[in-house]
């Protein structure tokens, strides 16, 4: 996934941009970068987070770093902010999205005179780098933008710093938020509502679909207004978005009370659990709000340490993270022995965590594990956001238990498989709940998600749970 945060302020903004950019850190582990102007124009630092947290690598550059202009990023992919000099001028650039027509947009730009792209490591490029030179196209940075927004297949939030300001851009149809605050002497830009609320901000704009704003330290100018059309990310109430922060409105841990209860209420009278329990830590909001519809005991019957594993993306390699998943979770054996359990998580995505969790509880003495997933069954990769590391749609425990049971197929009844009424979905469910090992297993229904969030259907990006777009 990943974020950013960006201050334009009247005295030095270093401080505040620093710690703006630490409350991102859940969304992603790999790259941390922040960039600013001052007396001294342009500097930046870009460091790897993989093996220790953002606050930990940028502490010096803190010290030496100076500026009232500044923006930074968390990066779960490619090292930003990036340094642009270019017709347009200099500008610093981070962004948050996916691309999925990028070899047609290299095509684009190789075709009218770009001659080369700085490569990564496997052979990619640095989508950053990719949407500066699509921006240096147009004759200012305000058209080029739009021309980003128009040409992207995916998504593309951006910040763009010049010497004077920040241009703060929503994606076309709005699948990530982005938020301006305000205090007395500056303003900031933000992807987490809650990351500016400790520094003394308050809120002042929430961005619409395609909308962008030119911040400075006196003012926050539109000129580009908003579009109506939005599909914001469903995934950011049930996931990735932090417990503190709102989104259109709605905040997030209130959504995942409300979520708990309508799972709650479709269980009514089917089981009688001891224990309900939330997977630390996007769980556990959702359990509560279980707990509370349904009046089981509430209880965590085994711990996070949060000591040294703090973050939940880490780290990359996928062994790597099973074995720090399970190494994460520390047992309370009284609250496990001869119970019952109804063990609530965000989402199922591979099995693989979830199913060792599984044995981890039964190997502690759990009668019963009952598991009740958050948001409904994902059938389809994600094509607008880069939230899953999933490579394929056959990660997908759900995609590959449909393969064993249609074959060739499997493409042509996906539908069915995404109607929870249907007996296509009914034999899915029991396939997952055999492989993972599950006493009963029940997702959390679509309609019931949408109203868990309480926008209109039409607002909301459910691609990955029903494959529309």
């Amino acid at each position: 996934m990943g974020g950013f945060f960006g201050v334009a302020a009247k005295t030095d903004c270093i401080l505040d941009l620093f710690y703006g950019v630490d409350y991102h850190s859940h969304l992603g582990t790999r790259r941390g970068g922040m960039a600013t102007f001052g007396k001294g124009g342009f500097h930046r630092a870009i460091h790897n987070i993989e093996n220790s947290p953002f606050r930990t690598k940028f502490e010096r550059d803190v010290e030496e770093m100076k500026g009232n202009i500044g923006i930074g990023c968390i990066s779960d992919f490619e090292p930003q902010p990036l340094l642009i000099q270019s017709h347009l001028g200099s500008f610093a650039i981070t962004t948050v999205g996916k691309i999925n027509n990028l070899d047609a947009l290299l095509n684009i730009v190789y075709e009218n005179g770009h001659t080369h792209f700085q490569e990564m490591s496997g052979g990619q490029i640095n989508a950053t780098e990719l949407v500066a030179s699509l921006i240096c196209k147009k004759e200012t940075i305000v058209e080029g933008i739009r021309y980003v927004q128009e040409i992207i297949d995916g998504s593309m939030t951006m910040l763009i710093m010049t010497n004077e300001g920040i241009y703060a851009a929503r994606d076309r149809y709005g699948r990530t938020p982005l938020m301006v605050g305000k205090k007395e002497d500056a303003y900031c830009v933000s992807f987490e509502s809650f990351a500016y609320m400790s520094m003394g901000y308050s809120d002042y704009k929430e961005l619409g679909p395609a909308e962008i704003v030119y911040i400075t330290p006196e003012s926050v100018e539109v000129v580009s207004e908003a579009k109506k059309d939005m599909k914001i990310c469903s995934f950011l109430w049930v996931y990735y978005g932090y417990p503190t922060s709102s989104y259109e409105g709605v905040n997030v841990e209130e959504m995942r009370y409300k979520c708990g209860s309508m799972l709650a209420k479709r269980d009514k009278g089917t089981i009688e659990p001891d224990v309900v329990a939330g997977v630390p830590d996007s769980g556990i909001a959702h359990a509560i709000g279980y707990a509370n519809e349904s009046g089981y005991r509430y209880a965590r019957p085994f711990i996070k340490y949060t000591p040294t594993w703090s973050r939940s993306f880490m780290p990359t390699n996928q062994a790597q993270r099973e074995k720090v998943a399970r190494m994460k979770l520390i047992p309370v054996p009284s609250l496990i022995e001869d119970k019952r359990l109804l063990l609530i998580d965000d989402s199922i995505v591979r099995g693989t965590q979830l199913r060792e969790t599984t044995e981890f509880l039964y190997n502690s003495g759990a009668k019963e594990v009952h598991v009740r997933p958050a948001c409904p069954p994902l059938l389809y990769g994600c094509k607008y956001l880069n939230f899953s590391r999933s490579k394929s749609e056959l990660d997908l425990i759900t995609r590959r238990i449909i393969l064993e049971r249609e074959g060739e197929n499997a493409e042509k009844v996906l539908d069915e498989y995404a109607d929870p009424n249907s007996d296509r979905y009914a034999a899915m469910l029991e396939g997952v709940r055999k492989q993972q090992n599950f006493t009963t297993l029940r997702y959390h229904r679509l309609d019931d998600l949408i109203a868990s969030i309480g926008l209109e259907p039409c607002k909301l990006c459910t691609y990955c749970f029903d494959g529309k777009e």
